[in-house]
């Protein structure tokens, strides 16, 4: 299919000038734009196809970037990011140099913040608000929230900040039923209930049936009135309900009618006070395979653009998060006082089938971390129960006081299954992994701990409630190795010496043991250097036994990790060797450096901070002084 309305579209200003039909047009060719693209490069299919009519109403009404669009989590702006001079690079999206998937303001003036976490577009709408009344400007602020937001402390916490004197000040509700799983809790029901008001639906029948038996002008006024009567429907609980925060409340507005939501915009662009607007929109429209799966499709694989099915994985190895999933199923299965606790990340982190089969003990708390984690702390504070709690390592990130005021100050033996820990590939900066072991190393009672493999995962697993203390286990979206040998129970701090030689200590974490082990072979063959390779396991407490008994004959050492190499394990292990005397080695710290890392392929992202075997070969050679027993040559 041609695009060629859409590639006319160079300024949002243009929209402005396009007929009801032109727009219909240009909402089906920019659909079929994000479907192609996103059949090559994967992505956020789903939540941009369910919002590609709400963003061109959004432009045809507001002057962006004059006027202010505050995308929550930002991944639903494809559709914004075609329309506002970025096209020609849009088949980039998500790569290497290319597009961010999330708003960025360093590609465009029209976004605003580079937002990767829910939750946060109402506060940040707010400052923004504020900044312009101070400095006396009177442009739109125009945040842009998901019903999944609503779970969001931080967005009820800017909700209950809002004047009613605030001015040009609009909240688009998105309300599309999920946020990445289904959506969970109050709110949800009761934006279910403003949708379905038994009340409301009560009055628009007999209204209507009144109406229509009027002789002769009946019928019309029937159909004229229907926008009157929609409007009726569910005024009566929502009105209340957002009167409560000081907003206007209009809706819900059908999120595909482009007529109708500009209509609606206009409306409110006039309003004295704060309003929100209701938008009911569908994950998936306009592609059936992403509307029956919205889950599945949310963030979606490379799929066949003429069928919508995902295509064939080469790799027959499962990832971690998938060992992990199928291991606490096996492990819920016979053991009853196992809980599981995600929020909302149930599908990513395979916890769909333990959900399905023990619903009463794998519990979605929707979008709130914080809460995930406290509420994990009074279910272990009870004792009896043995509680794990799924979560992305970049998640965690937003709920560490209550990680140190809830879980390790009242030494709470609660297990974090910690996802996603490492590079996050193209959902880039705001979701690598990197930095969460510089934070749980500040907890006294911690422990943390990561597996090379998928065996050593579920080893990790069944031993970390014996240990009786908060412990982390972190690992990848990687595919890794697994097998159906017998489990060993891991004794707390120790760790494993996978090869041993002499010239060279290196200590790898987790799943760089892999490209450790090439290193080696690469030194051997290369240079002739033995190299003797430690997987310590445990960072915390680390196994100082093994390590200092090394250290008798090894005065060079190289740490490598997939975590920011300011305050990640070269850290810990620079701290320790300071702490026991050994003053006198030379240490080579390898890790991700001190920057806000951007989006790629793994290999690629690696690659570019030089942690391939290679460029760590090349690395190793440059920091120390070797008396080679080969020649080699170091190769650009």
């Amino acid at each position: 299919m041609s695009h060629s309305l859409l590639s006319l579209v160079e300024t949002p200003e243009i929209i402005k000038t396009l007929s009801w039909e032109e727009l219909h047009r240009l909402a089906a060719e920019t659909r079929q734009k994000i479907i192609e693209t996103m059949a090559v490069n994967g992505g956020h299919l789903a939540s941009n196809l369910g919002t590609v009519e709400l963003t061109l109403a959004l432009h045809k009404v507001f002057c962006s970037p004059q006027d202010r669009l505050i995308w929550d989590v930002s991944h639903q702006t494809y559709t914004h990011k075609l329309l506002t001079g970025r096209q020609n690079r849009f088949h980039q999206i998500r790569q290497f140099k290319g597009l961010c998937g999330f708003s960025h303001p360093k590609e465009s003036p029209h976004d605003h913040f580079q937002a990767g976490h829910a939750g946060t577009a109402l506060s940040l709408a707010l400052g923004m608000a504020k900044n312009r009344d101070l400095t006396k400007r009177k442009e739109f602020i125009i945040p842009i929230i998901g019903d999944a937001t609503l779970t969001c402390g931080l967005a009820l916490e800017a909700l209950n900040n809002i004047s009613p004197d605030l001015k040009n000040f609009i909240i688009i509700l998105n309300d599309n039923a999920m946020s990445i799983s289904k959506n969970v809790g109050a709110i949800t029901r009761i934006l279910g209930r403003l949708l379905s008001s038994p009340f409301a639906s009560k009055i628009y029948q007999e209204l209507d049936g009144f109406v229509s038996k009027i002789p002769n002008v009946g019928p019309l006024l029937s159909e004229k009135g229907h926008k009157i009567t929609d409007s009726l429907k569910n005024r009566a609980d929502a009105t209340a309900y957002f009167d409560h925060y000081g907003l206007s409340y209009i809706g819900p507005v059908d999120g595909h009618n482009i007529e109708r939501m500009v209509e609606t915009l206009e409306i409110a662009k006039h309003s004295p006070c704060p309003t929100i607007i209701h938008m009911q929109t569908r994950k998936g429209e306009g592609m059936a395979e992403a509307i029956k799966n919205p889950i599945s499709y949310h963030g979606a694989k490379p799929f066949s653009k003429d069928t919508g099915k995902f295509l064939p994985v080469p790799s027959p190895l499962p990832t971690f998060p998938k060992v992990f999933g199928n291991h606490l199923l096996q492990m819920a299965a016979t053991d009853p006082s196992l809980v599981a606790i995600t929020p909302a990340m149930s599908a990513g982190s395979c916890l769909d089938a333990m959900m399905e089969k023990f619903p009463e003990r794998c519990l979605d708390v929707g979008i709130a971390e914080s809460h995930a984690i406290t509420f994990a702390g009074g279910i272990a504070y009870g004792g009896k129960m043995k509680v794990v709690v799924s979560i992305y390592a970049t998640f965690l990130q937003r709920a560490f006081d209550n990680l140190f005021h809830d879980v390790c100050l009242q030494e709470l033996p609660v297990v974090f299954a910690i996802d996603r820990a490492g590079i996050s590939g193209p959902d880039g900066s705001t979701h690598h992994g990197i930095y969460d072991i510089s934070f749980l190393n500040a907890m006294p009672n911690m422990v943390i701990t990561q597996p090379r493999n998928g065996q050593l995962l579920k080893e990790l697993l069944e031993s970390s409630f014996s240990w009786k203390r908060p412990t982390a286990i972190r690992y990848p979206n990687l595919v890794t190795e697994s097998s159906n040998q017998p489990l060993t129970i891991r004794e707390m701090g120790k760790a494993e010496l996978l090869l041993e030689g002499k010239e060279l200590l290196i200590i790898a974490l987790g799943h760089m043991n892999q490209t450790a082990l090439e290193v080696c072979r690469l030194l051997k063959e290369e240079s002739g250097i033995h190299a003797s390779l430690l997987d310590p396991i445990f960072l915390k407490p680390l196994d100082s036994d093994l390590i200092c008994r090394l250290l008798l004959n090894h005065q060079k050492i190289v740490t490598i990790e997939e975590h920011s190499v300011q305050s990640g394990m070269g850290a810990i292990v620079n701290h320790f060797l300071l702490s026991q005397g050994f003053s006198n080695l030379q240490v080579l710290n390898l890790g991700i450096p001190e920057t806000f890392l951007e989006h790629g392929s793994h290999h690629q992202l690696l690659s570019e901070i030089g942690l391939t075997p290679e460029k760590i070969c090349k690395k190793i050679y440059s920091f120390f002084s070797f008396q080679f027993s080969k020649s080699i040559c170091l190769k650009e």
